[in-house]
């Protein structure tokens, strides 16, 4: 008897043993499920938890955000926001590679769709903080910056091994040297440029050719020495890289204080209007220009100027071996069909020019690829747009003027460009618009003197640049600036382009393409009041600003005064300071209600940052 006793609380306690691990489990599933990974919240509706416990709002269950003109208690802040995991320091949400593999998008790798911004939903976006990697340092300063950075900021050096014999970089201590070189120019990105000014018999050798050429599209540019060494001859680039297998090279770049965005010519147009560039050029970038009938170099068409060139370098363009001369029989003849002439070939070099008028265009044979493309077809619609394997004509008015119609360098710049017309603005509005900038940039250096010298900003941002007169009111300080203009609005990109800036088109309820920590100044002017008409939320379009700003960067907000109100409720929580409050009024249009408010993020560390620091 006594042993049947004992096999019954045998079982009982083997019961008892199974439930409670079983609970445990049903436990940790359910954590893991709510929170993902350690100190990582996923989703929208996570932090709108915490803005409805600590903003004093009704969590209602529709994961509805707070918007930046709702009430909200005079007394409360938000405490906190989490903060990513150290591994994410370098996320970039709509490129990130590990949500094409959790979500298992089916791409097509051939056509580079991978690279390609993807981005996350509402419930899978990480509502956290990012944090800078282990022994961040506040970036070395501008011009010094585009030969030396710190390797704590980006401690990546599988390229300067990679790459030794190219000259691209290389790691000296605690920092790393770029010497200017590239894959196809070793000694040197300037005496490149030189040689490419040569070729086209430009003055002097300079590639900027009296101002007449300004605005340069860089396709796979690697760390951007190229766009680097060509500020000096008073032309800006938009260097163009994915984030593929030299990871961090745009980031290399941003980190230098070259202009650079993140993307990639795969099966969505780029970001940029027709006819924004004066000279695109590829060295050895390896891309496949015959592929899909062509349609990557009828990018670079739709996006090159009247009289535009393209520039070359490449094994096709010299090697006598079999498979390089069919490429580069095959891509001479494409061209040919596309009316795209031969200005010059040289060694390892050839220079395409596009044609100014319609003519030839006019002239090839019925049925000859790639067609014109049909005349419905915007060749400005740039978001989310598929690219199109055709040619864009120009129209009327532009074949009867034989070019752009642009001033040159610098007096383009607040020269009314022919563009305005599309839009219906006269002259006398762009001439007031860009003096009534001057003048509130002028205020905002006011407020900003005590924080910065000459030197402390480099890399700007206007998230909603419509004319781009911010950045033109900039023109005498040693910066450049990402103008964004709303993917919704008036496509006045065009007209950017057209002053000799540059930029991108955005949607700000979506991730920005670069990397965290790439600016040193965020201008939002009217963007919270943009994005209340919007189904995204205000705390989201923080943490991104957040995520893209350099610690002990600013941010200036041109806005209603509720929303001045809100942002600094999440002050404390962000790690932001309070730098100025400006009156707007002196500046400000009639009727209209805005509030300057100036915030500098401060630097703060994980405490995995700190036992590296210390």
């Amino acid at each position: 008897m006594s042993r049947g006793r004992g096999d019954g609380d045998l079982k009982k306690r083997l019961v008892t043993w199974i439930v409670v691990i079983a609970i445990i489990c049903g436990c940790l599933y359910i954590y893991s499920r709510n929170s993902g990974t350690s100190a990582l919240e996923y989703g929208s509706k996570s932090l709108r938890k915490l803005g409805s416990s600590y903003l004093g709002g009704e969590d209602d269950g529709d994961g509805a955000s707070n918007k930046p003109g709702e009430d909200l208690q005079d007394d409360v802040m938000l405490k906190s926001i989490p903060v990513c995991d150290d591994r994410h320091s370098e996320l970039i949400p709509c490129l990130d590679r590990n949500l094409i593999y959790q979500t298992r998008l089916k791409l097509d790798l051939s056509l580079m769709e991978h690279y390609e911004r993807h981005c996350p939903v509402p419930e899978r976006r990480f509502n956290c903080l990012i944090p800078p990697p282990p022994g961040y340092k506040v970036p070395i300063k501008w011009p010094k910056s585009r030969d030396v950075v710190w390797k704590a900021n980006i401690p990546h050096t599988h390229l300067a091994s990679e790459k030794s014999d190219q000259n691209w970089m290389v790691v000296k201590g605690d920092k790393i040297e770029f010497p200017g070189g590239g894959t196809h120019f070793h000694y040197g990105a300037d005496k490149y440029i030189a040689a490419i000014a040569n070729m086209l018999n430009f003055s002097n050798d300079i590639l900027n050719n009296e101002g007449r050429l300004r605005t340069v599209l860089d396709v796979g540019c690697g760390v951007a020495s190229f766009g680097g060494y060509m500020l000096s001859s008073d032309m800006i680039a938009m260097s163009l890289a994915p984030n593929d297998v030299h990871q961090n090279q745009i980031q290399f770049a941003l980190e230098r204080g070259i202009p650079a965005y993140l993307g990639v010519l795969g099966t969505k147009r780029l970001p940029y209007p027709s006819r924004s560039f004066e000279l695109a050029h590829c060295s050895r970038c390896r891309i496949d220009w015959l592929q899909r009938n062509g349609i990557l170099l009828l990018e670079l068409d739709r996006l090159l100027r009247p009289g535009g060139y393209f520039a070359y370098s490449s094994p096709e363009a010299y090697a006598q071996d079999e498979e390089d001369l069919r490429i580069w029989n095959e891509m001479s003849a494409l061209v040919e069909r596309m009316c795209w002439k031969i200005a010059v070939k040289r060694n390892q070099t050839v220079i395409w020019v596009k044609p100014l008028t319609n003519d030839c265009y006019m002239e090839r044979e019925p049925g000859t690829q790639p067609p014109l493309c049909k005349s419905d077809d915007d060749p400005d619609a740039v978001w989310d747009v598929p690219m199109k394997a055709c040619i864009t004509p120009y129209t009327d008015q532009q074949h009867k003027a034989k070019g752009s119609g642009l001033a040159p360098w610098p007096a383009r710049l607040t020269t009314p460009p022919p563009r305005l017309a599309d839009f219906g603005y006269s002259a006398e509005t762009f001439e007031k618009d860009t003096e009534v900038w001057q003048h509130r940039v002028e205020n905002y250096w006011n407020l900003l003197s005590p924080k910065i010298q000459s030197d402390t900003l480099r890399n700007l941002m206007d998230m909603k640049a419509n004319l781009g007169s911010f950045a033109a009111a900039l023109k005498s300080k040693d910066v450049w600036v990402m103008n964004v203009v709303p993917e919704d609005g008036p496509n006045t990109l065009k007209i950017i382009y057209d002053r000799g800036l540059i930029g991108s088109a955005h949607n700000w309820c979506e991730s920005f393409s670069t990397y965290p920590r790439t600016y040193d100044l965020l201008h939002a002017w009217t963007v919270f009041s943009d994005i209340e008409k919007k189904d995204c939320g205000a705390e989201d379009l923080l943490i991104e600003m957040d995520r893209i700003l350099r610690p002990t960067g600013f941010i200036i907000i041109r806005d209603k005064p509720s929303v001045v109100e809100f942002v600094k409720k999440h002050l404390s929580a962000l790690h932001w300071e309070a730098v100025a409050t400006g009156d707007a009024e002196q500046d400000t249009e009639q009727g209209e209600d805005e509030v300057v408010f100036i915030i500098q993020k401060k630097m703060w560390l994980t405490s995995t940052s700190f036992s590296v620091t210390e």
